[in-house]
């Protein structure tokens, strides 16, 4: 069996994959800026301070980012 580059299945599990990457990538940052928001505090500002808190909750923010992406790659190889 020859492997072919530009079989319809890869191609569209490829188009499947880049859009769910920039799918998930829009859905981080409107969260993100939903999060700054919808809280009392400025995001930036209260990491500039060192505050702990704050920066757990962006860290979050990017392993929901790792999460979304490894999950859209991982299903569009199936």
């Amino acid at each position: 069996m020859e492997f072919n580059w530009f079989d319809p299945i890869m191609v569209r599990n490829f188009i499947y994959a880049v859009v769910g990457v920039m799918v998930g990538m829009v859905s981080s940052i409107v969260t993100y800026k939903l999060v700054n928001k919808s809280t009392r505090f400025d995001i930036p500002n209260e990491l500039e301070k060192g505050n702990l808190a704050v920066g757990m909750v962006v860290a979050g923010i990017f392993i929901m980012i790792g999460l979304i992406v490894g999950l859209i790659i991982g299903m569009s190889l199936n």
